[in-house]
């Protein structure tokens, strides 16, 4: 490897790790400007004792933000540990074709010292005649070929034992990186995480704030209501998704997630407050990351946050009949898709909750919220 030939590699690199850098760059600004955000709501709350969905809103764009990070960093460092284990064997390889010809050169040069000082001449000067003198002189001349080949073989095989040690310490620096950026990530990500726990710690302990998160729920839920009651009416038809009619599938309709039911839908007395409120939909206990499925055929009218239910998917089924899928941790359909009944639309998280990891599930017809148990197979329930 010549020096022009390095050079030319490193500029390439270079080229190559350009892009990187600015994406990097680009990803902590917006990273220290959604920080930036999240502290002022949390201060502002700390405040004034209101504005919990904005502070818990911000500390979860924070936490997906950095969940994007861990994930690229974990990448990072899953390719850097390759690039390290490939230049680790190109380098052996290499070593152990240098030693084949190293081994080689010590054999000729034991050959050339049993010759004795005079080396290939006594066998010349003992030729029978001009046409074996001529067939010594060209075996001769193979041989210093082979010797010259043997001598040039042994310095490209150095320059390139050094070249692959230098590239697997350079693997191993970026590897070295990687994973300090993936550690310091994941260590941000748990921070913010406990940060979420805090919040809701410190709002159990405040009447005061109980009284204000429930006013503020109460909000939300209003304004998934509106949400829900303003989508322009829609028919979903055979051609946008393949299914009987949603009227047709009251108690057949498959359950969203593999779990039960842990709160029902109706009314709802606060045991310590001794205030009411109503909840419109069910919560399905089950773990984080659970898929989370269509229960039947429809189009994706709105799949996004929504203040106060965290990750969400709505669906249109057709005759003002939609479903609501809350609390995800993550989406996997696009606004606007069809969706075919049982296919996956997310997964089970607690974005936007208060309590933890749940399904929240609706059924409305229009802005009317009806209870899903008795539209879910063999589903029962009051309300």
């Amino acid at each position: 490897m010549t020096a022009q030939a390095a050079a030319l590699g490193a500029f390439a690199a270079l080229l190559i790790a350009l892009p990187a850098v600015a994406d990097r760059e680009a990803e902590l600004a917006e990273l220290r400007d959604v920080i930036e955000e999240r502290r002022e709501r949390l201060e502002r709350y700390e405040r004034e004792e209101r504005g919990l969905l904005e502070a818990l809103d911000a500390i979860e764009r924070t936490a997906e933000l950095l969940t994007r990070d861990v994930e690229r960093a974990s990448g990072r460092a899953l390719e850097a540990q390759a690039a390290l284990l490939r230049a680790e064997a190109e380098a052996k390889d290499v070593a152990q074709r240098l030693d084949r010809t190293e081994r080689a050169m010590a054999s000729r040069a034991r050959g050339l010292y049993r010759a004795g000082q005079l080396g290939m001449l006594p066998v010349l000067f003992a030729a029978d005649g001009i046409r074996d003198f001529l067939t010594r002189v060209q075996m001769l001349r193979r041989l210093l070929d082979q010797d010259a080949e043997l001598l040039a073989r042994h310095r490209a095989e150095s320059q390139a034992l050094i070249a692959s040690r230098e590239k697997a310490a350079a693997a191993a620096q970026d590897r070295g990186v990687a994973r300090a950026a993936f550690e310091e990530s994941s260590g941000d990500l748990l921070a913010e995480r406990e940060r979420k726990r805090q919040l809701v710690r410190h709002l159990r302990g405040s009447r005061a704030r109980e009284r204000a998160a429930l006013a503020e729920l109460e909000t939300a839920s209003r304004a998934l209501e509106e949400t829900v009651a303003a989508l322009p009416a829609e028919t979903v038809s055979s051609e946008t998704a393949a299914g009987p009619p949603f009227a047709s599938l009251r108690g057949r309709l498959p359950y969203p997630v593999h779990a039960i039911v842990a709160r029902d839908f109706g009314r709802v007395v606060d045991s310590e407050f001794k205030t009411e409120t109503f909840r419109k939909g069910v919560e399905f206990e089950a773990e984080v990351g659970a898929p989370v499925r269509a229960v039947a055929a429809g189009r994706v009218r709105y799949a996004g946050r929504f203040r106060g239910y965290g990750n969400t998917v709505i669906l249109d089924h057709g005759e003002e009949y939609f479903t609501v899928s809350a609390h995800l941790s993550s989406i996997e359909v696009a606004l606007g898709a069809a969706v075919a009944a049982r296919q996956t639309i997310g997964a089970v998280g607690d974005s936007g909750s208060l309590s933890g990891a749940h399904l929240y599930f609706e059924v409305r017809q229009g802005a009317k919220p009806l209870n899903p148990e008795r539209w879910l197979d063999g589903g029962g329930g009051g309300g």
